[in-house]
């Protein structure tokens, strides 16, 4: 039978301390029906007993406590404890067993754990000190009580004995954690003895206790930690456990097993803290690395220096060495030095972060028109407008880069997974960086970071699902996404525009094709589109054709540069052509004249309704029902075009969210709408909230929630 541990006042009885030889006598008088259950406190230390009048004087300490029975003779009060101490007994009487029971269990813990803590406290020989933790372990294993303590306690003493002992041998270490080790299976390291992990992390990361005893305890915090944040040395003994493993021969290829091996053989990851807690361990060692960067600078001055042109050493902070990144005491050097203006491409080798930067009239202008203001300047315009500072680099030590490699790795693994694609878009979207550029350093490692991260993005930017591909982009508006910091002129592209190209086209392909995302790409990289446009890269020829279709354009000479793009390749020629055959089509459909309703027999499909609306002019089609139809998200291209449409009925249909995204763009007139029994959601009829001239809106068997009903109301 399992029993709780009795607690600080959990005890209500009736308490006689009297010698001995006076206690039958007492228990068979009158005087004890006078004494009334007394609430009997336990201290840290101590068992507090009861008079006729209240508390006794003194308390009993747990120490003083030389035995502990259930009362057995003859004729003795049900339910009693016997407690002996110097002088006299203590009886305690329960109201049943179970609870005698709790208490006897409870009391026998307590003054075994207070022994061993004494004993483990002043340690003399090592050998009976380990037999002793080895009791204290097996006593914690075997206990009827159920409470956390009962497995906590003992790992706190040893964490406490470890602490205070730093001349151990590295067999009496690893002897401790082996016999701690079964302790560890069902509960976390207290704090100081994760410390005691990481050093032996750190110090011996190839002894066989990282790998058959650490491995079982990371595995459970992986799988079950809530929240480093309240127990932030864990996520610390996780960082340093994963560093050891790539120590060994194999090196990356042990931590991928590793990390197999907490996803399972199966598609899906039966444990969701995985992921989460993986992300948190990488990021938060990466950003360790950027704090070690900060505090060990010395010639690397922050923004506001760089474009008032301060270079003084005496104004910098004092070297410190990186704990993190090296073993060795050399610190991390720095230079800064004057070049000629020039335009320089970067340059990123395995052990080195070189950026140069460009210095010209506009970026002087940029420097002139912001003198006066104390705010911290915006980091790229600074890069772009030091008077003093065009190079500047920063030497990794090669431990470094294997420690920001490694975690790196990690997450591109974490990338490989289908299942773990989704959530980890979603935790990388915000672009886990400092926000306080102050230091030029920031962006360095920031520009390591993300120059790095590429392969995920690109895995991103395959995934045709829409809740991973649709996190490149910023997660609010007015912060920079991944799409932006990988398009041509950010700062982490390095290919030309390749891998924004494929950003695009899947974003395209999804539910992107509105005029805002068009409109975005108009205003912000109208020149790579175009640049890779005549390159002949088809996504960005059909980007260019979407623009002249929707009158995203408005100036004509911009336009005429447009299409002078388009017919000065082959598949540009080709998609123009086919572009103004749409435009004459389209002229011819909006044509006043036609019938001012339709309705398409059930069963139509999306080929249907686009070879009826060119057949003839509608451009006095107000009300066109499509119920019951087989129409999807994919005949909203040709619906679009209907400029009088003024009432549209979807009924039980499969038009969904990336449709109605397009509806609300372009139908402004629409003013009846019927959505029953189709497969939208919240994500689309959000965006019907910009359809001011819309007056009956039908939701009837939708995946509508009451919030967004609200907000559409």
């Amino acid at each position: 039978m399992r029993y709780k541990l009795l607690q600080e006042g959990d005890i209500q009885v009736c308490v006689i301390r009297h010698p001995r030889t006076f206690l039958s006598k007492i228990l068979t008088s009158k005087f004890l029906r006078r004494w009334e259950p007394h609430h009997l406190t336990l201290a840290d230390n101590s068992v507090a007993s009861a008079t006729p009048t209240g508390y006794m004087e003194n308390s009993i300490s747990y120490s003083a406590i030389e035995d502990v029975q259930l009362l057995s003779w003859e004729n003795a009060p049900k339910y009693c404890l016997q407690l002996t101490i110097p002088g006299g007994t203590v009886l305690l009487q329960a109201a049943n067993s179970y609870l005698r029971d709790q208490w006897f269990h409870s009391l026998q813990w307590k003054k075994k754990i207070y022994k061993y803590k004494k004993v483990l406290s002043n340690p003399s020989r090592w050998e009976v000190v380990l037999k002793e933790i080895r009791t204290l372990v097996d006593m914690a294993l075997t206990s009827p009580l159920q409470d956390d303590s009962i497995h906590q306690a003992p790992l706190e003493i040893v964490s406490k004995l470890l602490s205070e002992n730093n001349n151990l041998t590295t067999q009496d270490q690893e002897s401790i954690i082996v016999a701690i080790a079964p302790l560890l299976e069902n509960n976390h390291p207290p704090p100081d003895l994760c410390e005691f992990f990481c050093k032996h992390c750190r110090e011996r990361p190839r002894s066989m206790v990282v790998i058959e005893v650490f491995t079982p305890v990371v595995q459970r915090i992986l799988k079950h930690n809530m929240d480093f944040g309240k127990c932030p040395r864990l996520r610390l003994f996780t960082q340093e456990y994963i560093l050891s493993l790539n120590e060994l021969n194999a090196g990356m290829e042990v931590v991928k097993k590793f990390i197999h091996s907490m996803h399972g053989p199966t598609g899906q990851c039966p444990h969701p803290r995985v992921l989460p807690n993986l992300v948190a361990v990488c990021l938060a060692a990466i950003y360790s690395c950027y704090e070690e960067f900060i505090n060990s600078r010395d010639n690397s001055p922050s923004l506001k220096e760089i474009r008032n042109g301060c270079q003084q050493q005496c104004d910098r902070k004092p070297n410190l060495p990186l704990r993190l990144l090296h073993t060795s005491p050399d610190l991390v050097s720095q230079e800064a030095t004057l070049t000629e203006s020039r335009l320089k491409p970067v340059i990123v080798t395995a052990n080195e972060i070189h950026v140069e930067v460009e210095r010209n009239n506009t970026a002087n202008q940029k420097m002139t028109a912001s003198v006066g203001n104390d705010s911290e300047p915006n980091l790229i315009d600074c890069l772009m407008v030091s008077p003093t500072c065009s190079t500047m680099s920063i030497e990794l030590s090669a431990q470094a880069d294997r420690i920001l490699g490694c975690y790196v790795e990690i997450l591109k693994m974490l990338s490989d997974y289908d299942d773990w694609r989704p959530a980890l878009a979603s935790l990388l979207q915000p672009i886990p960086f400092p926000k306080d550029h102050c230091l030029f350093l920031s962006f360095l490692l920031f520009f390591f970071f993300s120059r790095e991260l590429k392969y995920v993005i690109q895995r991103f930017a395959e995934d045709p699902r829409q809740e991973v591909h649709s996190c490149l982009l910023s997660v609010r508006a007015g912060k920079d996404g991944w799409f932006q910091l990988y398009s041509p002129g950010g700062v982490a592209c390095d290919d030309d525009g390749e891998l924004f190209a494929s950003m695009v086209h899947i974003l395209m392909g999804s539910c992107y094709k509105t005029k805002k995302f068009l409109l975005s790409l108009a205003e912000n990289k109208l020149g790579p589109c175009m640049l890779l446009a005549l390159r002949g890269n088809q996504t960005m020829v059909e980007i260019l054709c979407l623009m002249l279709e929707y009158n995203i354009i408005d100036n004509n000479d911009t336009q005429l540069q447009i299409i002078s793009t388009l017919e000065s390749t082959d598949v540009g020629k080709r998609m123009y052509e086919q572009l103004c055959e749409r435009q004459r089509e389209l002229k011819e459909l909006q044509r006043k004249g036609g019938p001012t309703r339709l309705t398409l027999p059930s069963k139509s499909t999306d080929a249907d309704l686009a070879r009826l609306l060119s057949s003839g002019s509608f451009g006095n089609l107000e009300n066109l029902s499509l119920a019951f139809t087989n129409v999807t998200s994919a005949c909203a291209e040709h619906l679009i075009k209907l400029p009088s449409l003024k009432q549209l009925n979807l009924w039980s249909t499969q038009f969904g969210d990336a449709g109605l995204r397009l509806l609300s763009e372009h139908l402004t007139m629409l003013q009846v709408l019927n959505l029953c029994e189709t497969p939208v959601t919240d994500a689309g009829l959000l965006a019907l909230s910009s359809m001011k001239s819309l007056c009956s809106l039908n939701m009837n068997s939708t995946k509508l929630s009451a919030d967004t009903y609200e907000d559409l109301k």
